[in-house]
């Protein structure tokens, strides 16, 4: 079964209350699906749960989410509370994406133990229990090895049922097999186990590197693999004639060559016909239909929007 495409915008800042509620109407009036936030402390000034639901309460149709929520900044109940919350004021509109957590200038701020990688994809998968524990009908316990919970009841009840999408992505084995398990949309990112952007994160996701990480969900996610959404934020996004020359002056600085980067996992580059090619045929070779990209192209990419955005 061929997936329609959808398209989300990922914003992390604004300047004042009126540039961010614009934002979210704009992303709505061309035709986004979704207005993703990330969740970090350094970079950004904006907490993404109450901005999402900023962003929903001014738009009618715009989905809104969070690319994604650090596991380890709060407690899954807590999340799963004011995610329940969103989704109800918004009459369903939330999808609710949760990591592991990777960015180590995140966790050494605010003195947070920033433990191996194994172990807070351990702790994510408890959380995601949790969560989904906490969306179901009626009290729940669970007793895991980094949280406990004894006949709580989760409120409000989510309006989309079971609940909101979960979104779930990574570049490794182990997490990315995690989401293909147990999310619903499944983001296939570079590997950043280094807890920082570094030039080996982005040769992880050349394009043989994304086949391999496709696969690892299809593995682990058996029979349901159809019913996820496979997802992409494409951190090099461009409309230009020269995507060669873009290419050729970006590319050596992660130790790629102008076609790979191109290729890879992270770039959209090229004219709005050339982009739209490319995706078609990614949705052939990967699978992937779920497209993000960052507020600084939103316009720009609106054409490829108009073409693809439910075909």
């Amino acid at each position: 079964m061929t997936k329609p495409f959808r398209f989300a915008i990922h914003i992390a800042d604004a300047a004042s209350d009126q540039d961010w509620r614009d934002k979210a109407r704009l992303a709505e009036d061309l035709g986004y699906s979704t207005l993703y936030m990330p969740d970090h402390f350094i970079d950004t000034r904006l907490a993404p749960m109450p901005a999402i639901a900023m962003a929903a309460a001014v738009t009618e149709t715009l989905r809104v989410g969070t690319l994604v929520l650090g596991n380890d900044y709060k407690h899954p109940a807590i999340v799963a509370k004011e995610a329940a919350t969103i989704d109800l004021l918004s009459d369903g509109r939330l999808e609710l994406g949760i990591g592991a957590g990777w960015m180590e200038v995140d966790y050494t701020a605010l003195g947070i133990p920033h433990d191996t990688a194994g172990t807070r994809i351990d702790r994510l998968d408890e959380a995601v229990q949790v969560i989904k524990g906490c969306w179901g009908e009626g009290a729940f316990s669970f007793s895991g090895k980094h949280y406990s919970i004894v006949e709580y009841e989760g409120t409000p009840s989510p309006v989309q049922q079971p609940g909101p999408p979960l979104l779930i992505g990574g570049g490794g084995r182990k997490v990315l097999s995690l989401a293909g398990r147990e999310a619903d949309i499944v983001g296939i990112n570079p590997n950043l186990r280094a807890g920082a952007v570094t030039a080996e994160a982005v040769q992880t996701s050349l394009a043989d590197h994304t086949l391999e990480k496709v696969g690892w969900v299809r593995e682990a996610a058996g029979a349901r693999f159809e019913e996820i959404e496979l997802q992409i934020r494409y951190f090099l996004c461009a409309v230009t004639e020269d995507r060669v020359g873009l290419a050729e002056m970006m590319a050596p600085g992660f130790g790629l060559t102008a076609q790979e980067a191109l290729d890879s996992g992270v770039a959209l580059v090229g004219t709005v016909d050339h982009i739209v090619e490319q995706m078609e045929q990614r949705r052939e070779e990967w699978g992937v239909t779920y497209v993000v990209v960052g507020d600084d192209v939103a316009e720009q990419f609106a054409p490829v929007v108009a073409r693809l955005a439910g075909t």
